[in-house]
Order: C-alpha cells, then sequence, then structure tokens
C-alpha cells in the first residue's frame, strides 16, 4: 500500500469517526480542503461514494459504513502500536487534548502545567476549558475532567487533584441590608444566584448536614453559567453565589467576600480525568495522569 492511500484512508477514518471535515481537520492537524481532496480522492480511486455532504452534516453511504467498520479496529491497532514504542522514549512528546470545564480547569492545570512542559520538553499540551458538555471521542480529545458523576461505558476514570468545594459568599455590603442566612432554608428570603449550564438547565444548590444533602432551588432574577462571573456579582452586593471556594478564596481572605453556612456545606467533589479504555496509553497522556492523580 503506498503512503497516499494510508494517508486517504486514514483522513475517512477522521471523518467517519466525527461526522464532520472541520473536526477530522483539527485532529489530523491540517486543512478542512485537505481532508476533503483526500476523502474524494479515495472515492476516485475505488470507484464508489463513501461520504454523503451537505452544507450542514455528513453522513456514510452503506459503502462507507461498511469499510469504517473493517478500519477502525485497524486504526485502533496501528495507535495502540505506535504508543507502545513510546515506552522506549525517556520523556513524553506529542500532542494531548483535554477538555475540561472552564469553572475548574484554573484549579485543575494550574499547579501543574509549569511542571509538566518544564520535564516534559517534546510534550504539547492543548487544553480546551468549556462548561459545554462534550464528547470527548466526537471532538478528538485525548481525555476529559468532569465531577464524579457516572461516565459512559468504555471510560476508564482516574481520580484526580484538587477535591473543590462549594460555598455560599456574600458581600459585606450585602449583609448590612440582609441578616445573616443561618439554615439553607433561611436562604428563601435572599436574592440567590441561579446556576445554570450553558444549555440553560439549572442545579440546585446543595448541602449536607448528618449523612443528608439537601438541595436548595434559587428562583432569583439573575442566571449565571460562569463562577467567575458569580463571584463578581456577589462582590458587588446584588446578590449571594453558590461557588467554587477556591475561586472565592482571595476575595474570602482580604474581606471584599463574607461565608455563609460554612457548616452546612456539602463535602468536596472528587474531579476525575477520564478517557477511552484502551491497552496502551501514550506516553504524553500517562504523563497528564501521573501529575494529576490524587
Amino acid at each position: 500500500m503506498r503512503a497516499t492511500d494510508l494517508s486517504e484512508l486514514a483522513a475517512f477514518d477522521a471523518v467517519a469517526r466525527h461526522r464532520s471535515f472541520r473536526r477530522a481537520s483539527e485532529e489530523r492537524g491540517v486543512t478542512a480542503s485537505a481532508i476533503s481532496h483526500a476523502v474524494s480522492n479515495l472515492e476516485a480511486r475505488l470507484g464508489i461514494r463513501l461520504v454523503n455532504r451537505t452544507t450542514r452534516s455528513v453522513s456514510l453511504t452503506d459503502a462507507g459504513a461498511k469499510l469504517f467498520a473493517q478500519l477502525s479496529p485497524a486504526f485502533g491497532d496501528i495507535g495502540s502500536a505506535l504508543d507502545a514504542l513510546n515506552r522506549f522514549r525517556e520523556t513524553p512528546f506529542g500532542k494531548v487534548r483535554i477538555n475540561a470545564p472552564n469553572s475548574i480547569a484554573p484549579f485543575v492545570f494550574g499547579p501543574v502545567m509549569g511542571t509538566l512542559i518544564a520535564q516534559n520538553p517534546d510534550l504539547e499540551l492543548e487544553i480546551v476549558a468549556t462548561d459545554r458538555l462534550v464528547d470527548i471521542v466526537e471532538e478528538g480529545f485525548d481525555a476529559g475532567v468532569r465531577l464524579g458523576e457516572s461516565l459512559r461505558e468504555g471510560m476508564t476514570a482516574v481520580k484526580i487533584k484538587p477535591r473543590l468545594r462549594l460555598a455560599v459568599v456574600g458581600s459585606p455590603a450585602y449583609f448590612e441590608r440582609h441578616p445573616l442566612p443561618r439554615t439553607p432554608a433561611d436562604l428563601k428570603t435572599h436574592v440567590c444566584i441561579r446556576n445554570i449550564y450553558p444549555s440553560g438547565a439549572a442545579y440546585a444548590w446543595e448541602f449536607s448536614r448528618a449523612g443528608k444533602i439537601i438541595a436548595f432551588e434559587p428562583t432569583g432574577p439573575l442566571s449565571l453559567d460562569d463562577h467567575e462571573l458569580m463571584v463578581e456579582a456577589a462582590r458587588s452586593g446584588i446578590a449571594l453565589a453558590y461557588v467554587w471556594e477556591s475561586r472565592a478564596r482571595p476575595y474570602l481572605d482580604s474581606g471584599h467576600l463574607v461565608e455563609c453556612l460554612a457548616s452546612w456545606s456539602a463535602p468536596g467533589d472528587w474531579l476525575y480525568l477520564y478517557y477511552p479504555t484502551r491497552k496502551y496509553l501514550s506516553a504524553g497522556l500517562r504523563a497528564v495522569v501521573d501529575a494529576l492523580r490524587v
């Protein structure tokens, strides 16, 4: 098989997995037009259409689906074989793409990025921080970071640092106008920011007492999906915020924010680095796992 044939097959494999020429191009490190050209060349050589293209979607023909079903395990074996060679290198190399929630990415990667790059000069670390729910396989990531909710089958999860705790905070100016809440039930009389996901769905403020979880759902006039913006809103004195304690810590230490209901705070959440289960990990991803694991 010629090298050009293998390159075209690899381009088709990426398009088939992502159902997108753009995402395939990002994974392959070339332009979308180069991916399209490679797939077109493959189709011309085989004399059969493999991909249906429209301005909005990409789908496989029956022939394309059959080819992909046979190619996918083969490329998986090739990737595992190449990853296995990393055991013979002294230092990791190559790109590692990781997705992490924007609200927690600084606390996870801030303490380790400098050391990782300094100790592994051939490692290229690409971190994409977004609170949007991401399918790491579909979007070409090597791994992702999330809280300890259940992961889909076929994923390996590694507990990582730090363990993050959520806290209710408000400004001294706010508490000059409102009494300090003593229990979660007192929050009903306060102005509280609604925490939402990028999808718009809201999630409750959770508290814990005697092993029982208590959920409070704010109904305030302000809904935000970014913890930094929540902290700024709390600092301005307009409402209470439910944020990662680490993000609010500088303002708590300076007195610009005050924590309340600390004795009711739920235990800190463990974070997990997760990635597709496979026989071999690349040396680069293994280095990231070792740097982050508890």
